[in-house]
């Protein structure tokens, strides 16, 4: 069992002559109202350690929202009153004097690192009970990781075109009486294939962050526990998490788009010399004999044949047809995650909002619209 009490004795040693105000503290009449905030109070630790410190270690007394404040502590030091709160624009030590608090408000800050410090056990106890009891948001980086896809899908667009209009040209380079030809259609296509892994790879980017967020809104995964292990988990298991069904269409997405992780982006990503596997040449009486690389590292590791070669346009159109067949399946789900880019809130999951927001996607409309409502009031602090 975690000792909370031996944290607080140890924190409030540090903090020292920090300590809750009383009745002889002293402070202006009007000081809630007027007090400034210091400039040492841009050296503060983030803002839920030190709320966290103050309100779930040491108990001190907290005043509670205003407009435009989230939390407020008061705190004694030396005698005179000062505040410890977090407003719209951050956290900060909010004094009486600016002039004359300045120096003492330097010293609350540097006391107050210190205690953070000391109580990091304190804080990752917060986080494992947190996650054990799944409360818990996730961060949607959905968004941006598509946009990296489909910027990458219009260069390769673009180099593809170049390599169709000009595949049948040549340049050429005259050096003396010799005359050197060069191939633009082979240039034109080399970087097209270039572009064409660069684009599969931000698609496996962008689904293995999607999965996590579509297993929990589409299929209501809300343990905390079992999340983490989801994130922690390869592709294929994120996928049949995200897309339980075993219909005939996907799986032959699950069949098809493992196939080529395996043979494209484990080989290109991780330096197995060449997208078909092959690994190094054996000597033999008629010539060099290519090796391949079993990705599936089965008995017989080594083969002289296989067949992990792709073509990068047919691929691009399968990646294509299977983001199609996301949106057809899980409209409102792909909505939520995707065009609005909203955080995954296990808590939805778990008493069924995403359930019944997900069943059509006037529903998760309006959803959607309220919880966006709520986190822009919460995020200017309109209380």
């Amino acid at each position: 069992m975690f000792d909370k009490e031996r944290y607080k004795i140890k924190t409030l040693q540090i903090l020292s002559p920090i300590k809750p105000v009383d009745k002889n503290t002293i402070a202006t009449k009007d000081f809630l109202l007027r007090a400034r905030r210091s400039r040492a109070s841009y050296d503060l630790p983030l803002y839920y350690l030190v709320y966290f410190l103050f309100a779930e270690l040491l108990d001190f007394e907290n005043l509670g929202q205003f407009e435009k404040v989230a939390w407020s502590f008061p705190i004694d030091y030396k005698g005179r009153a000062f505040l410890i709160e977090f407003r719209k624009f951050g956290i900060g030590v909010f004094v009486q004097d600016i002039e004359r608090d300045e120096d003492d408000a330097a010293q609350i800050v540097k006391r107050i690192n210190g205690a953070v410090k000391c109580a990091r056990p304190f804080f990752d106890n917060i986080a494992e009970e947190a996650v054990k009891a799944s409360l818990l948001n996730v961060t949607n980086k959905n968004r941006e990781l598509y946009q990296r896809y489909e910027y990458l899908l219009g260069l390769y667009e673009a180099e593809y075109e170049k390599y169709l209009s000009y595949k049948e040209e040549y340049s050429t380079i005259e050096s003396g009486s010799v005359t050197t030809y060069k191939s633009l259609g082979f240039e034109y296509r080399k970087r097209s294939d270039w572009l064409a892994i660069s684009c599969i790879e931000a698609f496996f980017s962008w689904t293995e962050h999607l999965f996590v967020h579509l297993a929990i809104v589409a299929q209501g995964l809300s343990d905390g526990e079992e999340l983490s292990k989801l994130i922690d988990s390869e592709w294929k298991v994120k996928y049949k998490k995200a897309i339980p069904d075993d219909t005939v269409e996907a799986n032959k997405f699950y069949d098809e788009l493992l196939i080529v992780r395996q043979q494209l982006r484990n080989f290109v990503a991780h330096g197995a010399f060449g997208k078909e596997g092959n690994a190094f040449a054996f000597h033999s009486h008629t010539g060099a004999v290519p090796v391949m690389m079993s990705y599936k590292r089965r008995k017989n590791r080594f083969s002289l044949y296989g067949s992990l070669s792709f073509i990068e346009k047919d691929v691009i159109a399968f990646v294509q047809e299977f983001i199609d067949f996301l949106w057809k399946n899980f409209p409102a789900a792909m909505y939520y995650t995707q065009e609005l880019c909203l955080p995954t809130i296990l808590t939805l999951a778990a008493d069924g909002t995403y359930n019944d927001a997900s069943k059509d996607m006037e529903s998760m409309k309006l959803f959607s619209d309220r919880l966006m409502s709520m986190m822009d009031d919460s995020a200017n602090m309109d209380w």
